[in-house]
């Protein structure tokens, strides 16, 4: 193989099948010398790729992990595979990888051949997701226009169905995409209403990038998640829980994430703190925690376990009736 660029795609493809090559096998597959590879093995570190040698006899070759990622080669099955993945990730609010999901999303699908964004759409029309009920889901194509649309500075059109219904057509220039809790929302300003505005995605159809290009505004706020986050306790009713847990403040961390207060009280016990804007997803995430607790704030939640608490006895007396 004398075509230098080809062959060192074709070396980084057999490189990064997780074994180790020994030089000969290595030579052989491309057609080329022992000393080929070597010099081909140099060009690749120098490109940035952990190429680890192996002393021996023969000696080998294999990747190894790095100080930084290194661009990939993807065969057909392999991209279709990552991008049905990335697709289920961006479509729903998964904590810590949705945006970088719909970010790699937006760059797979720029370079994956017609064949194979035919595949994915094949396969993503024939399945169906099993929804947990933790909120609205949005259409993965839809985030990755937006994303897409955020990160060249593209003007943006899309319709847009408020919270009482209304229609409407908006020309924005985005800011960022922003998951919050269970939703995806876009900021943005607004350039027929001359403000910022807070969209929800879920909420949004038909985007398109016109390809005019904008220079950003500074923000209202300290960034786009400072926005929201004082956008939603303007527009919703925020209930902060304050609770006492009877299990170690270790063990219900590793349960709710990083996104609630945890303090020891003492070894077999913590205070727990959380926020959302519904009474119905704090009672859940109480009783999913499986311990014994006790409620000090807001007063609204006793009257809702007491609900509760009624609706689970009259169902578990109507099935010992039963049985």
């Amino acid at each position: 193989m004398t075509d230098t660029p080809a062959r060192l795609l074709s070396l980084l493809s057999l490189l990064q099948t997780p074994r180790e090559w020994p030089g000969s096998e290595l030579a052989e597959r491309l057609q080329v010398s022992p000393r080929t590879i070597r010099r081909d093995i140099d060009r690749l570190r120098a490109l940035g790729y952990p190429v680890e040698a192996t002393m021996g006899a023969v000696g080998g070759y294999r990747l190894v992990a790095g100080t930084a990622m290194p661009p990939l080669l993807l065969d057909d099955e392999e991209a279709v595979a990552i991008a049905v993945g990335l697709r289920a990730a961006a479509g729903h609010a998964v904590v810590g990888i949705e945006e970088a999901s719909v970010r790699a999303l937006g760059k797979l699908l720029q370079v994956l051949p017609g064949r194979l964004r035919h595949r994915v759409g094949t396969l993503n029309a024939a399945t169906v997701p099993l929804l947990t009920g933790d909120g609205p889901t949005v259409d993965p194509e839809d985030l990755t226009v937006l994303a897409g649309a955020v990160t060249n500075r593209e003007r943006l059109r899309f319709d847009y169905r408020a919270g009482n219904g209304a229609e409407t057509r908006r020309l924005i220039e985005p800011d960022r995409l922003v998951s919050a809790g269970r939703r995806w929302y876009l900021v943005g300003y607004d350039l027929d209403r001359e403000d910022w505005r807070l969209f929800r995605v879920d909420r949004v159809s038909r985007p398109f990038a016109t390809g005019a290009r904008f220079t950003p505004r500074p923000l209202p706020a300290e960034d786009a998640a400072a926005y929201v986050a004082s956008k939603l306790r303007r527009l919703t009713p925020t209930y902060t829980l304050v609770a006492t847990l009877h299990a170690p403040a270790d063990e219900v961390r590793r349960r709710v994430g990083g996104d609630s207060e945890v303090e020891p009280v003492d070894e077999r016990s913590c205070r727990f703190r959380s926020r959302a804007d519904s009474l119905e997803w704090l009672a859940m995430r109480l009783l999913m925690l499986g311990c014994e607790f006790e409620v000090h704030e807001p007063p609204e939640m006793h009257a809702h376990l007491r609900a509760l608490a009624d609706r689970a006895d009259r169902a578990a007396g109507s099935g010992a009736e039963r049985a």
